[in-house]
C-alpha cells in the first residue's frame, strides 16, 4: 500500500511537472521597437489571459530555426518571420505545419497565412527621407529615390535582396504591375541590380536590421534610406527628422511559425490561437504602425480611422502597394541573393 501510495505520489508529481512545462512557450522576435510592440500588444496580454508562461529571445532568422532543427536540439516554440522566409522554410522541412482547427482565420485577409505560418502583421517596404534634407517633399516615387541630380544626398539601401529588386525596376521605369514577370528571369534580375549599381557611390550604408535602419534616421547619418514603415514611425516619435510614402512601396507581412520538433508544439498552437484573435491585435498599431491581418479587428473600435488611415492594410495605402510575390521569391530568391552578393562585394 505505502509502494503503491509513492508511486502514485511520483506520478501525480510527474504529470504536474509535464504540465507545467507544456504550459510554457519559448518565442524569438527580431528586437528592437518591432519586438517591444509585439509584446505589449499580443504575448504579454495573451500570457496573462490563457496562464500560459512566455520566454522572449531574440534571433537571427531562419538560419538558426535551421541550425536547431538539423542538431535535433530545438529550444523554440514560436518564432516571427518574414512571409518569404517562412515559405522557404517550410519548403525545406523546418516547420511544423499549423492546426488551423484550432488557430481561427477565418476574418483574416485573403492570403495572409499559409500552412506553416500564421499572419501576425501587415507591413510597408518604403524609401524614407530626412526633412532636414528635404523637408516634407521628399521623393515620391523610386525614380525619385534614384535621381541624385533632383535629390542630391547620401543613401541606406538593404543589404540582403529581400526587397532590394522591386524597387529598383520601377525606378527604370517598368510599370509596378510588371515588375514580376520582368524580375522572372536572370536578366531581368540583371537590371534590377544593374541599376543598384548605378546607384551604388551615393549609398554609404547596406543595412541590414530594422533597428539599423531606423537608426540610421534618427541618427541623420544618412539623407534616405529603404525600410520598414512602422520602424520609421517609431524613430519619428522618438524625435528622428523621417518621413515616408506609400506610393510603389512593397506590401508584405510578417508571420508566426512554429519550429519542426518544438518542445512544446501543442502550447503553441494553443498560444498562436490565442494572439491572432482580433482584440489582441487591434492593440498592436498602438505601438507600431503595422496593420492587422485579422480584418476583424478593424471592427472592434480600437482602431480609429485617423489611425487606420496611416496603416499599410488600409484600402486606401494597399492600393498604392505592389504585394510582394512568395512564388517569385520562392523561385529566384537563390540565384537573386548570389547575383546580389556579387554587386555588393564589387
Amino acid at each position: 500500500m505505502k509502494t503503491t501510495t509513492i508511486l502514485t505520489l511520483m506520478s501525480t508529481v510527474a504529470a504536474a511537472q509535464a504540465f507545467a512545462a507544456d504550459q510554457t512557450v519559448t518565442i524569438a522576435s527580431w528586437g528592437g521597437s518591432y519586438q517591444e510592440a509585439q509584446s505589449k500588444a499580443l504575448f504579454e496580454p495573451a500570457a496573462a489571459t490563457t496562464g500560459i508562461e512566455v520566454k522572449q529571445e531574440t534571433y537571427g532568422g531562419m538560419s538558426d530555426v535551421r541550425l536547431q532543427v538539423s542538431s535535433g536540439q530545438v529550444t523554440l516554440d514560436i518564432v516571427a518571420s518574414g512571409s518569404g522566409s517562412a515559405a522557404r522554410a517550410a519548403a525545406e522541412g523546418l516547420l511544423e505545419p499549423l492546426d488551423y482547427g484550432v488557430i481561427d482565420v477565418s476574418t483574416f485577409y485573403p492570403g495572409l497565412y499559409t500552412d506553416h505560418c500564421v499572419g501576425g502583421d501587415v507591413f510597408s517596404t518604403v524609401y524614407a527621407w530626412n526633412t532636414d534634407t528635404y523637408g516634407e517633399n521628399g521623393p515620391q516615387s523610386w525614380a525619385d529615390f534614384f535621381d541624385v541630380e533632383k535629390f542630391p544626398g547620401s543613401r541606406a539601401y538593404r543589404g540582403t535582396v529581400a526587397g532590394a529588386l522591386e524597387g529598383a525596376l520601377m525606378a527604370d521605369g517598368v510599370p509596378m504591375e510588371e515588375v514580376y514577370s520582368v524580375l522572372d528571369s536572370e536578366e531581368g534580375i540583371e537590371r534590377a541590380i544593374d541599376k543598384i549599381r548605378e546607384l551604388k557611390p551615393h549609398i554609404s550604408v547596406f543595412w541590414t536590421s530594422g533597428a539599423q535602419h531606423a537608426q540610421l534616421m534618427k541618427d541623420g547619418e544618412v539623407d534616405m534610406t529603404t525600410g520598414w514603415n512602422g520602424r520609421f514611425d517609431n524613430a519619428a516619435a522618438d524625435g528622428a527628422k523621417v518621413a515616408y510614402s506609400f506610393n510603389q512601396a512593397l506590401l508584405d507581412y510578417d508571420c508566426f511559425a512554429i519550429p519542426k520538433g518544438a518542445p512544446n508544439k501543442d502550447t503553441a498552437m494553443a498560444f498562436l490561437a490565442e494572439i491572432s484573435k482580433p482584440e489582441y491585435q487591434d492593440d498592436l498599431p498602438k505601438y507600431i504602425t503595422y496593420g492587422p491581418t485579422n480584418k476583424a479587428a478593424y471592427d472592434t473600435g480600437e482602431i480609429t480611422a485617423e489611425v487606420a488611415a496611416g496603416l499599410p492594410s488600409s484600402p486606401a495605402n494597399a492600393a498604392l502597394q505592389l504585394p510582394v510575390s512568395l512564388e517569385w521569391y520562392a523561385k529566384w530568391e537563390t540565384i537573386a541573393a548570389e547575383m546580389y552578393q556579387e554587386m555588393l562585394t564589387e
